[in-house]
């Protein structure tokens, strides 16, 4: 049987989340229902976080209520802090089921750049909200950013990303996604990292999140499955990127992650002409 990998779409979120204008509510809704009709099994479709920081996202309730969701697919959200939790208490539906993510950065740079503290106090702040979720029954999802490059520090060593993660999983027994948030990772530096990473979590607990601006995020997925990982984030149309990463332009877009898993024989479950219909429906969103 071929090995599977279970694609995360992060184009509702984190692909929108950059873009310039005003995306209405029934938009994002058709875009995320018709995701959700393609086979696949995670689907980020907003975030609890201040809209005077990240606009787009205001609306998340709104998003959240007016979704038909699918059996088996899992809908998932992006909560920062005690509000932003209060807020998805707020939304979160009976007939769904809907997991947070909750995200810290790997360089103190990017960190007091986008949540105004150093690494270890966002971590602290993140332990109410993990604590919550787990008295709650939702599950918890971490991101740990600049897993490569930072774009006020440079380089991050790959013990840094590993004392990052650890310290997430400190938390809870969390999946984490590791973010080149940038894009200027390689195969060889991605590679070192992930060695770096493994010796504090399994490979069967991370996840890629690559952009390409640079050109390889398909070439660091690859060194990714060599390595073992089996979960990559992907935005449908190369949605997005992060707004607190200056020239951080461009999530991997998940048509090009299916066509080659396809060539390398890995099986998904998603079907690439619905995604294909999603790709046209978000590129008319920018």
């Amino acid at each position: 049987m071929p090995a599977h990998v279970r694609i995360h779409e992060v184009g509702p979120r984190d692909g929108l989340q950059n873009e310039p204008g005003v995306i209405a509510v029934a938009d994002k809704v058709a875009l995320i229902d018709l995701l959700s009709r393609s086979g696949l099994r995670d689907i980020e479709v907003g975030s609890f976080v201040s809209p005077k920081w990240v606009p787009q996202m205001a609306d998340s309730d709104q998003v959240l209520a007016g979704l038909t969701p699918q059996a088996g697919v899992r809908y998932a959200v992006l909560v920062p802090n005690m509000r932003g939790w209060e807020g998805f208490l707020a939304a979160r539906r009976t007939d769904m089921t809907t997991d947070i993510a909750v995200f810290i950065s790997a360089s103190e740079g990017f960190s007091q750049s986008n949540l105004n503290c150093g690494i270890t106090e966002s971590v602290a702040r993140l332990r109410p909200v993990v604590q919550a979720a787990e008295d709650a029954g939702v599950t918890v999802r971490g991101y740990v950013s600049c897993v490569t490059d930072c774009p006020f520090d440079g380089p991050t060593a790959p013990d840094a990303v590993a004392r990052a993660v650890e310290m997430l999983r400190d938390l809870a027994p969390m999946q984490v996604s590791l973010g080149d948030t940038i894009g200027k990772g390689t195969p060889e530096r991605v590679t070192a990292m992930l060695k770096a990473v493994r010796d504090v979590a399994p490979a069967t607990d991370l996840a890629g999140h690559f952009h390409d601006t640079g050109g390889l995020a398909l070439a660091n997925i690859g060194a990714s499955l060599d390595l073992g990982l089996r979960a990559f984030d992907t935005a449908v149309g190369g949605l997005g990127g992060c707004p607190y990463a200056p020239g951080a332009p461009g999530n991997v877009a998940t048509e090009a992650v299916l066509a080659l898993l396809d060539r390398l024989g890995y099986e998904t479950g998603v079907d690439a002409d619905v995604i294909a219909q999603a790709a046209q429906m978000a590129k008319g969103m920018r």
